[in-house]
């Protein structure tokens, strides 16, 4: 489902086709009436993707619920826009789900574009004591506590694969069978909470929920989940949805409404206080584009439509063979970090995804990153969940 995020969908799209190779598979694309001119930029660009584009926003579940009724696959993927896919993700997904004991959905292990961990990879359901602990910054005393981290099922390794409660909406796999079964998303979820209430009526009908840890993804969180006040509201909004729904014991009911309300009231302070903070001026990025030599005039054509400065240092090589008027190589990140550089583009023209991942993860502390894949117009990059991403795309 897209809204307004054309540029992070053109990357994610070039991504999910790569991991389609040796798959029968088709792309559904719901638009929720975008306003940045998604269908202009990007029908054109993707001709053999099934796009369908709403004239009104009916929501994450009500969309997803679109492209549920008509896919002819027997798996289905519900992705987000904001989302990056190493090549082999797919088919690793699938030899795991055919293997696993009662499948009902599938996640992966997710990190965002600076490539710290997403703990809503995994998690538990969200009771009242889950929920308090995670409200009251409890759980981010005890990370691993099977008690306090609870929420975020913070007792589980991300390295391992686990049978989890819930599952996150911005990446679940399941079998059609299972989800017309459990007649796909709630529409009473407009947005945020459908991915816990689905989770939970498929493991209540006896099937089990995996985190899967053989891929890892990219999300760039903060694109799709910043927190505004619209995002409180619905957020707030959907607890409230869910705890109605499925939680018959007074005493359990209240208690988590009162949970809900806190937190609530607490995230509105906190955005409160947000919001009078005086937004600084952009600072001028110093990059260096890790990309062949043949292909650097694309990424600095590029780069010159960007809304933010951009001081273009050179070229790192990814390649040992591939040296010639490079900076440096990509091993050398922390002494090209010394040298004044603080953002890496990296490009598909000579990284996979699974090396970008690999290589945000292992350099997450030394700079930042902006993501390029080899065919589109625009470049994106999304440093964490409370603020916006950003994307430079040629005119």
């Amino acid at each position: 489902m897209n809204y307004n995020v054309r540029h992070f969908l053109e990357q994610c799209l070039h991504t999910v086709q790569r991991a389609c190779e040796g798959i029968r598979a088709e792309i559904i694309v719901v638009d929720n009436q975008s306003t940045d001119g998604s269908e202009d930029y990007l029908k054109s660009k993707f001709t053999n993707i099934d796009f369908r584009w709403n004239q009104r926003n009916t929501g994450f579940a009500t969309a997803n619920n679109e492209a549920l009724a008509t896919a002819l696959g027997k798996y289905i993927l519900f992705l987000n826009p904001d989302t990056l896919l190493p090549e082999d993700c797919l088919h690793q997904c699938l030899a795991f789900m055919k293997q696993a004991e009662r499948p009902g959905v599938l996640g992966v292990r997710m990190i965002d574009g600076s490539g710290s961990f997403l703990p809503e990879s995994k998690r538990g359901l969200p009771t009242a004591m889950a929920s308090l602990y995670r409200l009251s910054g409890i759980s981010y005393l005890f990370p691993r506590s099977p008690r306090f981290a609870a929420y975020y099922a913070g007792h589980l390794s991300d390295k391992q694969n686990h049978v989890v409660d819930v599952i996150a909406g911005a990446f679940m796999m399941a079998e059609k069978k299972v989800l017309d079964a459990a007649g796909g998303f709630d529409t009473s979820f407009f947005m945020y909470g459908e991915d816990i209430d689905l989770s939970y009526r498929i493991q209540q009908a006896g099937y089990q929920n995996y985190y899967f840890a053989g891929t890892t993804i990219i999300h760039f969180k903060g694109e799709s989940t910043i927190k505004s006040s619209a995002y409180v509201r619905h957020f707030y909004h959907a607890m409230k949805l869910f705890v109605q729904k499925h939680y018959k014991n007074p005493f359990a009911r209240w208690a988590m409404l009162l949970a809900v309300r806190v937190g609530g009231f607490l995230s509105f302070l906190k955005n409160s206080v947000q919001r009078a903070t005086p937004v600084s001026s952009p600072k001028t990025i110093h990059a260096a584009m890790v990309t062949s030599g043949d292909y650097l005039s694309t990424l600095v054509q590029c780069i010159k439509h960007s809304t933010v400065p951009v001081m273009i240092h050179g070229r790192v090589s990814a390649r040992f063979e591939d040296n010639a008027f490079a900076i440096g190589f990509i091993d050398d990140i922390p002494q090209l970090v010394q040298k004044g550089i603080t953002h890496l583009v990296l490009s598909t023209d000579v990284l996979t995804i699974r090396e970008m991942i690999d290589t945000v993860q292992q350099y997450r502390k030394h700079c930042r990153f902006l993501f390029h894949t080899a065919g589109s117009c625009s470049i994106v990059g999304s440093d964490d969940k409370n603020s916006r991403g950003m994307a430079i795309a040629e005119a």
